[in-house]
């Protein structure tokens, strides 16, 4: 040991003490794997990645979208993952803002799905103009489309989308418009109960993006704008902040519905929101019974908005993390 590593090592001793462990189900098992780089390739909604991660929607500003947007496709490309892009909203008015999603030059052949919400569908459909979706889906070069769900979000948004039907229908007369299967389906922020889930399940779609309860709060974020411009005359919607259901719940019942109907192993999941470490995720990847793969989204903002080379070390470490947590990490 070399004399600058003893005094790191006396310097940092008291600062590196840990009093509590999250082991998230696993065993640490130091005698049975190697430093050796582990195969992580996978396979998830009809696609190969060389890892099971995939960069979630996100948005990172208008200002700022072409360059994030850039950057993260890059990365996927060189890492072999996928990626779902933020809100297309704004391209279904105008192509202003048509150069900050077209990315599919930078990202090559991996999975690069466009991002619609409920909201968005439900009026195109009604106003039979679904060929806006499919021709949005063509000028992005798209794998397929992200469905986002959020309706307490929207109920405690001030411009906030009113659903006329149940989002169930919209997701089935999207998938009828469109005549394509090449959907997955999340819910922002708070997840899904047990019965949503089936129904999705039950769909000819792809997967399922578990955007759990625990990550970012819509709700909480819209009822926070709600205060700042009213008073406690809206606090009762606080309660609805508090609502939703954790990734580890919703794998849970997923779980026994494929035990059940074993078609459903053939659709795939993200799990996202909520995941606050690869060795969580990774827990997570190890108890599905569907294909999945882990999803972050705020965790890959802050290094896209600094610079390319900042976004690939961070990647690069959470390769390396789950390399490591597939050699010494066992659930059994």
């Amino acid at each position: 040991m070399s004399e600058k590593r003893k005094n790191d090592h006396i310097e940092l001793a008291f600062k590196s003490q840990v009093s509590e462990k999250e082991n998230h189900g696993l065993y640490y098992e130091p005698l049975l794997g190697s430093h050796q780089k582990v195969d992580l390739t996978c396979h998830a909604f009809g696609h190969e990645l060389k890892a099971p991660l995939w960069v979630s929607s996100m948005t990172g500003g208008a200002e700022r979208a072409k360059d994030i947007n850039k950057r993260l496709a890059l990365a996927c490309q060189k890492f072999g993952l996928a990626m779902g892009l933020g809100s297309c909203r704004p391209l279904l008015e105008s192509d202003e803002r048509l150069a900050d999603f077209q990315i599919r030059k930078y990202i090559g052949e991996q999975p690069l799905y466009a991002n619609l919400g409920i909201a968005q569908l439900e009026e195109l459909i009604e106003a039979k103009k679904m060929h806006a979706v499919s021709e949005l889906l063509k000028k992005l070069d798209a794998s397929g489309l992200i469905i986002h769900v959020n309706p307490l979000q929207e109920a405690l948004q001030f411009e906030g989308d009113q659903f006329k039907f149940a989002p169930i229908q919209t997701i089935e007369r999207t998938i009828d418009a469109l005549d394509q299967t090449n959907i997955i389906v999340k819910e922002v922020g708070q997840g899904m109960g047990p019965n949503s889930l089936k129904l999705l399940l039950d769909l000819p779609i792809k997967g399922i993006e578990l955007s759990a309860f625990g990550g970012t709060n819509f709700s909480f974020l819209e009822h926070s704008r709600h205060i700042k411009k009213e008073s406690a005359t809206l606090e009762p919607l606080l309660d609805f902040a508090y609502i939703g259901h954790t990734a580890q719940e919703m794998l849970s019942w997923i779980n026994t519905f494929a035990e059940q109907n074993s078609l459903y192993k053939e659709k795939s999941l993200i799990i996202s929101g909520g995941i606050q470490s690869i060795i969580q995720g990774h827990s997570l990847l190890e108890q599905s019974n569907l294909n999945a793969v882990i999803g972050f989204a705020s965790k890959y903002l802050k290094p896209a908005m600094d610079s390319q080379e900042v976004l690939d070390e961070f990647i690069e470490t959470q390769i390396n993390s789950l390399s490591l947590c597939k050699n010494f990490l066992r659930r059994s």
